[in-house]
């Protein structure tokens, strides 16, 4: 993780575009800050490192990412509190899952004071665009793409390591009905389902399209090779609820290891509720379905927060799920977000204060 030792460099806007936004109506993820942050990996060295206003890039059409699908993000979440303190939530988690993810991708590793001295001085620049109240906040998009010029097919030995971020509400409102996968995989044995690489969401884009105009929107994965067994749903990872113990798959090459995911089994156990971390059948699913054990299935993610399913479909069977006046899903959602929010006490010294 090679870097110089210059400052990062910054870049003001002569004037913000923060007055004409509208934060009532923002559709999740396309209102970006005023500024952006970028850096350069180039002669085996990360360098010029700069905070610039929002914009296009200029980019070469044979920039190997185009190609070969060099790339890798992450998805971070920036919370104000009543007095207007800024927090972020486990971003430890974050960068160190982004250069897992870049490895796996054979892209070269950020630095750690770097990362966290861009994340500081934007968030400390676009600071007003970090509403208060529950349910908002900002969405924090790091990321790296490989930006060598040449279509040959191996590793590009220049790239660009960007954040970008983008005030953001609820990314679902309501729950979810979702279907199980028969055909389709989102990643395999041996694959990148690991690693949050832009092709892995991409490539589920076709198979979520034909379950929507089914009804539903979004797919539970099962695993690539009998579609046996239950994975992750859509872009979170997922948990079920029989009788009263709370079940999700481990983590492996196949399924994101993902930080609310983390949170919920610890915020789960913390709460004396006994989980189960397991490889559980789709006959299984079904089975506590038709007799009755099954209370819950909710997803997990950082954009999502906590995402209930009302109901799934197997074998073009539907399955409905009662709503639960004790449910495990509103209960770690609201745990969660009063961490988040600084509305709670912290056990887990999760809040990660930035201004």
């Amino acid at each position: 993780m090679n870097t110089n030792t210059e400052h990062i460099t910054v870049k003001q806007v002569t004037n913000s575009r923060l007055p004409g936004i509208d934060f009532n109506k923002l559709a999740f993820g396309s209102t970006f800050t005023d500024h952006m942050f970028m850096c350069d990996f180039k002669n085996g060295v990360w360098q010029d490192a700069t905070i610039v206003p929002y914009g296009n890039l200029s980019i070469s059409p044979a920039a190997k990412v185009f190609h070969y699908g060099q790339a890798v993000f992450e998805g971070m979440k920036a919370f104000k509190d009543e007095n207007g303190g800024i927090f972020l939530f486990r971003p430890e988690e974050n960068f160190e899952r982004i250069n897992k993810s870049s490895k796996r991708m054979a892209i070269p590793e950020f630095p750690r004071e770097l990362f966290f001295e861009a994340l500081h001085k934007l968030i400390a620049l676009d600071k007003d665009w970090v509403q208060g109240g529950l349910g908002n906040s900002l969405y924090i998009r790091p990321f790296a793409m490989a930006t060598q010029v040449g279509v040959s097919a191996s590793p590009a030995d220049e790239y660009k390591f960007m954040i970008l971020m983008s005030p953001v509400k609820a990314y679902y409102t309501g729950d979810v009905r979702v279907t199980i996968a028969q055909k389709y995989s989102r990643s395999a044995d041996g694959g990148v389902g690991a690693a949050k690489a832009a092709g892995n969401y991409g490539a589920q884009f076709f198979p979520t399209n034909l379950a929507r105009e089914k009804g539903f929107q979004q797919v539970i994965w099962t695993d690539s090779n009998e579609h046996k067994y239950l994975e992750e749903a859509g872009t979170m990872n997922v948990f079920f609820r029989i009788n009263d113990t709370l079940i999700t798959a481990p983590t492996s090459d196949r399924i994101l290891d993902g930080v609310t995911r983390k949170s919920v089994l610890a915020l789960a156990e913390h709460d004396g509720i006994p989980t189960d971390v397991r490889r559980l059948t789709v006959a299984e699913l079904v089975e506590a379905s038709k007799a009755g054990a099954l209370k819950e299935i909710f997803g997990s993610g950082t954009a999502a927060v906590i995402s209930p399913v009302s109901a799934f479909a197997y074998d073009d069977e539907l399955f409905e799920l009662e709503k639960q006046t004790d449910s495990y899903a509103s209960r770690f959602k609201k745990e969660l977000m009063d961490i988040q929010y600084n509305r709670s006490e912290d056990p887990f010294n999760w809040r990660y204060p930035i201004g």
